[in-house]
């Protein structure tokens, strides 16, 4: 292994390079992929680095540059990169048989082994398992099931479905519809008609003076008045992340989930969590919902972490009050119509079975629980930079909010692209993080060491005054 430095003190390990052709693929990538979120404002001039190869903590780009993956993928590679035996698992199953359907009473091994498997380290009254192929899907048919739920008991008017302002559920239409980030939905319709947003528990930027206590009173009132406009028997659910991902990793104030579900059972509305990104570790357990925040929901949507990546899977854990009613017959012949060709997919679920094996053997939630609030603290030392407004989150799950002004929380121009820059700042030192406006979210695999964090945070400490001094140069700060 070599390092190469640029200007800056910039130091950044390099593998071999791959055998790839990285300018063929490079034109290739930009004139016909199509990538999720993309700035097109820069894509047809920079077009994208390609990464190609990974290894526990790290991955390296065609050039042979290597990186601390500081976001596991996307919020997924939980138990880090490279693990064979997953590979192996996989490779046996699609050996044996690579896909059936689940249609019309078929069914697998793997995807029974791993509902079984889901159901004993779900909460008690989670015992059912929807496969879909990911987080939207899961979203997206778990509200046509809480639909058909109410159809079924005959109260076909709870249709609307409460969720938040800046959370984070998805691109499918329904889904995206959930999601309350304006800009993920902008030249894009949605079911507006059918989706109500209300406000994000966002403790940073709550009303000033106002405690924690009292923004939490504010934030139970608001949904108990929204409830009364609406109109309870319109309403069918609540769906939150337990911490917002996207969003801006928001945690609540102490004890909001635990009321707003309160609020829920007294008005015969569902409570969803959407566990697609605490579920699985980060948060230091299998699931979030009862162990962190005391809260029993109804159904429980799980992607990512799932199989740590290695294979697109989701599912929605379904309680057994919602599958007494769901598993009944409609009528003579009527099914559940719902499902995807790859429900329940084997190689998929081969993949989650080895993935939770090795959580289980190397207890990697054990690890989250140690280190991820040396991860908090040491973060939290970067908040001397001039632009670092807020630094939050819990374990293995963080935010940095870059501001203007650290007094008043003001916010840079957009065009400044404070996240962007330090997002390349610690790519060009070696670690990767990912910009998300003026946020910068780190959400590592789960098998940091302290030295890790070490390495990371003093990357970041670079990262940032690189990017403070930039800022000054372009006059977006006063020098």
């Amino acid at each position: 292994m070599t390092t190469s430095t640029t200007p800056g003190q910039e130091t950044r390990q390099q593998t071999r390079p791959s055998s790839l052709d990285a300018e063929t693929l490079w034109r290739q990538d930009r004139d016909h992929f199509i990538h999720p979120f993309t700035d097109f404002s820069q894509f047809h001039d920079k077009g994208c680095e390609l990464i190609t190869d990974s290894d526990g903590i790290y991955v390296a780009d065609i050039h042979g540059n290597r990186f601390i993956d500081g976001i596991a993928g996307l919020w997924c590679v939980n138990v880090g990169h490279g693990r064979h035996e997953i590979a192996q698992a996989m490779a046996d199953q699609a050996s044996r048989m690579a896909y059936f359907s689940t249609f019309n009473n078929l069914s697998n091994a793997p995807a029974t082994q791993l509902a079984a498997k889901l159901a004993e380290l779900a909460p008690a009254h989670l015992n059912h398992v929807f496969y879909t192929c990911g987080g939207s899907t899961a979203n997206d048919a778990t509200i046509r099931l809480v639909h058909y739920y109410f159809n079924r008991l005959g109260k076909p008017s709870k249709k609307r479905i409460l969720s938040r302002r800046n959370a984070y559920h998805g691109t499918t239409y329904l889904a995206s519809s959930l999601t309350g980030i304006e800009s993920n939905n902008w030249s894009f319709d949605t079911l507006s008609e059918l989706v109500t947003h209300l406000s994000e528990a966002n403790l940073y930027r709550r009303p000033e003076g106002m405690s924690e206590e009292a923004y939490c009173d504010h934030l139970v009132a608001e949904f108990e008045t929204t409830i009364a406009d609406i109109g309870a028997d319109n309403i069918a659910a609540f769906i939150a992340e337990p911490i917002m991902g996207a969003g801006g990793v928001l945690v609540a104030p102490q004890g909001y989930h635990k009321r707003m579900q309160a609020v829920c059972r007294a008005n015969d509305i569902l409570f969803i969590a959407d566990e697609v990104v605490t579920g699985f570790g980060r948060l230091g357990h299998f699931f979030a919902s009862e162990a962190v925040f005391d809260t029993q929901p109804d159904i429980i949507n799980i992607a990512k972490g799932l199989s740590s990546g290695y294979s697109p899977l989701g599912a929605s854990l379904i309680s057994d009050r919602l599958y007494e009613v769901l598993g009944t017959p409609q009528c003579k012949g009527g099914v559940l119509s719902t499902g995807f060709t790859y429900s329940g997919h084997p190689v998929s679920c081969a993949a989650a079975l080895k993935n939770i094996e090795i959580m289980e053997r190397e207890d990697i939630c054990a690890n989250v629980r140690e280190v991820g609030p040396y991860l908090e603290q040491s973060l939290k030392r970067l908040a001397h930079h001039a632009t670092v407004g807020d630094v939050r989150g819990s374990h293995f799950m963080m935010c940095i909010e870059n501001v203007a002004d650290k007094t008043s929380g003001e916010l840079l121009p957009v065009e400044a692209r404070v996240g962007d820059r330090v997002a390349e700042e610690a790519q060009k030192r070696g670690l990767i993080i990912r910009p998300v406006g003026h946020l910068n979210v780190i959400s590592p695999t789960l098998i940091w060491t302290r030295e890790t964090v070490d390495t990371a945070v003093a990357i970041l400490d670079q990262a940032l005054a690189a990017t403070t001094e930039s800022l000054q140069r372009d006059g977006f700060l006063p020098a």
